[in-house]
């Protein structure tokens, strides 16, 4: 039977495990895959953890597949989906986890893989990339202002970077000492993250920032509204609602669409945008590639690997 990493019940790694479940059958309006890569991101231990996302009222079902965003080949598709065919390499969302064998895919957030992206690469896209991509034009800033990107050493965050960068934005890239040398390979100007990091910013950037895209949440979110000049081009994707919009800002809206899948693949294709894949895990060793992300140390994108 096909393999998948699943956690059954909330908690931490403990609740973690390997289990045989039935190859699923695609509903409406969904395609099953056959999984090649899964993308490793923060959401997938805060998810474990109990985390919900917001308006997400749905009771969960353990165990529950760990993962978010897969590339694969598809097997079979649902009742009512055109322009897939078994056959296709495809990337997009997972339906119901994608640290597996198999997995489903909902078809209008659902993409062809591209000649020239790695099934690898594409699996870095769905969550991580187009997240990036939603919020920066969410902020719509124009060529030559400026954008703090706050937890600009993770997935989400050398995305949005380059993303930024190729819109002729300049970016200042808050995070830690040892992801200096890869922010500033993408042409981003550095600030360790630590105490007194907002004067810091304001050395590099006197007048302020013309827009502040946080990854982080919590006092860095609370700190960062006080360097920039609009709070309407506060969006955050580390805080809730609630709390983002009582500073003036908002939570970054999410597209969620197969448009934004296919123009962040043309990013990669075109050597605008490079997932930065530091690790990669076969899937017999999913819990590993989990504790890198959790760690809060990785940099850039952790890809788990699935044989065909």
């Amino acid at each position: 039977m096909p393999k998948a990493y699943v956690f059954t019940r909330y908690g931490g790694p403990e609740t973690e495990a390997f289990v045989d479940l039935d190859r699923p059958s695609p509903g409406p309006g969904e395609v099953l895959v056959a999984v090649r890569a899964a993308g490793v991101n923060p959401v997938d231990w805060k998810l474990r953890q109990g985390y919900r996302r917001p308006g997400d009222t749905a009771e969960r079902v353990f165990p529950s597949v760990l993962g978010n965003e897969v590339a694969g080949v598809v097997e079979e598709t649902g009742e009512g989906v055109t322009g897939f065919a078994p056959g296709d390499e495809v990337f997009g969302t997972a339906v119901a986890g994608g640290y597996a064998e198999y997995t489903l895919l909902a078809a209008d957030i659902t993409a062809h893989r591209p000649a020239g992206l790695s099934f690898a690469a594409a699996a870095t896209l769905p969550v991580a990339a187009a997240t990036a991509y939603d919020g920066v034009h969410q902020l719509g800033l124009p060529a030559g202002a400026t954008l703090l990107v706050t937890g600009a050493g993770g997935g989400v965050g050398v995305a949005a970077v380059q993303i930024a960068r190729a819109l002729g934005v300049r970016v200042v890239g808050l995070a830690g000492e040892g992801k200096k040398a890869l922010l500033e390979s993408l042409g981003v100007v550095h600030v360790p993250s630590g105490p007194g990091w907002e004067d810091r910013v304001r050395a590099v950037a006197p007048d302020g920032v013309d827009g502040v895209y946080d990854l982080v949440g919590g006092e860095v979110l609370h700190t960062a509204a006080a360097l920039v000049k609009d709070p309407a081009r506060l969006i955050t994707a580390g805080a809730p609602a609630e709390e983002v919009e009582a500073l003036g800002g908002a939570r970054v809206l999410r597209a969620r669409s197969a448009d934004v899948l296919r123009a962040v693949a043309d990013l990669v294709v075109a050597g605008q945008l490079d997932p930065h894949i530091t690790r990669t895990f076969p899937l017999e060793r999913a819990g590993e590639a989990l504790r890198e992300v959790e760690s809060g140390h990785a940099q850039g994108k952790t890809v788990i690997e699935v044989a065909g």
